[in-house]
């Protein structure tokens, strides 16, 4: 029981030392994440229709 406690405690100090993010900052993170995510998908999708145009045309000689 004590090596909980002690782990417990030992975890309050680390959280106090932690810097939390401002709620600007979440919403800027947030926003690029997803902005990147929309933006890779694209990118991907217009590949993927590429490609999928290529073997049509070699399968479909």
């Amino acid at each position: 029981m004590n090596k909980i406690t002690n782990y417990i405690k030992e975890t309050k100090v680390e959280m106090d030392n932690v810097k939390w993010p401002t709620r600007k900052q979440t919403i800027g993170f947030t926003t690029a994440v997803i902005l990147v995510s929309v933006l890779v998908a694209y990118y991907l999708g217009v590949f993927d229709f590429i490609f999928k145009l290529g073997l049509e045309k070699l399968l479909n000689r």
